[in-house]
């Protein structure tokens, strides 16, 4: 099976707006796998049973975690390293107090080994838009894109709005707060969740 992927426009700084534009790849997953078929498969390659397996995967999970929470980096041969990643949780100066209590992990970062990378081999690839004109849409052109999808959906999100339009993160989020402003989009989530509805009079949504 192939890698899956669309290609997105890459986002530009405002001013570097002129020039053509260029795409970047992003991955459609085919689908996941957890804990029970990775605990079978390994099984299936060595004489341990699923139970020794689930205990294995445990006490790993426990250790990564008190060895990172050292500062440690964890490295694990044909796998690959491990390591924290901080962040303040506020604006932080010269001149803050306290600037310890104002710092919290960011996430755990991963590189792999080239073993790891190598269980690729051949890379093979298909694109779900070959054939798509990346030009960028008018405002018009948007326009018709929502009055079509709201015929058949009774929300859309960020992502959702992306997508259907073909567009990098940042400009779509740049359209949207355009629509929100004209009173076309409104959200009806939270801050962090929005979810957007047409406004008043704009792509009347099929009940």
């Amino acid at each position: 099976m192939a890698i899956l992927f669309d290609w997105y426009e890459d986002p530009k700084p405002s001013d570097k707006q002129q020039g053509e534009k260029t795409l970047h790849p992003r991955i459609k997953y085919n689908g996941s796998i957890g804990t029970d078929l990775v605990r079978h498969r390994i099984q299936e390659r060595c004489s341990l049973t699923e139970t020794d397996v689930s205990a294995v995967l445990d006490a790993l999970s426990h250790i990564l975690g008190q060895e990172l929470a050292d500062g440690k980096q964890v490295h694990l041969d044909g796998i690959g390293y491990f390591r924290p990643c901080l962040t303040s949780t506020e604006s932080v100066t010269i001149g803050t107090k306290r600037k310890a209590n104002k710092v919290k992990l960011k996430a755990i970062q991963f590189r792999a080994d080239q073993a790891l990378k190598n269980e690729f081999g051949i890379l093979k690839v298909q694109s779900l838009k070959g054939g798509v004109d990346f030009s960028q849409l008018t405002n018009d052109e948007i326009d018709r894109q929502l009055t079509g999808y709201f015929k058949t959906h009774q929300f859309m999100r960020r992502n959702d709005f992306q997508s259907l339009c073909g567009m990098a993160r940042s400009t779509a989020m740049r359209h949207i707060r355009r629509l929100r402003d004209e009173g076309k989009l409104k959200n009806e989530g939270s801050v962090m969740q929005p979810i957007y509805v047409p406004g008043s009079g704009y792509y009347t949504i099929n009940e």
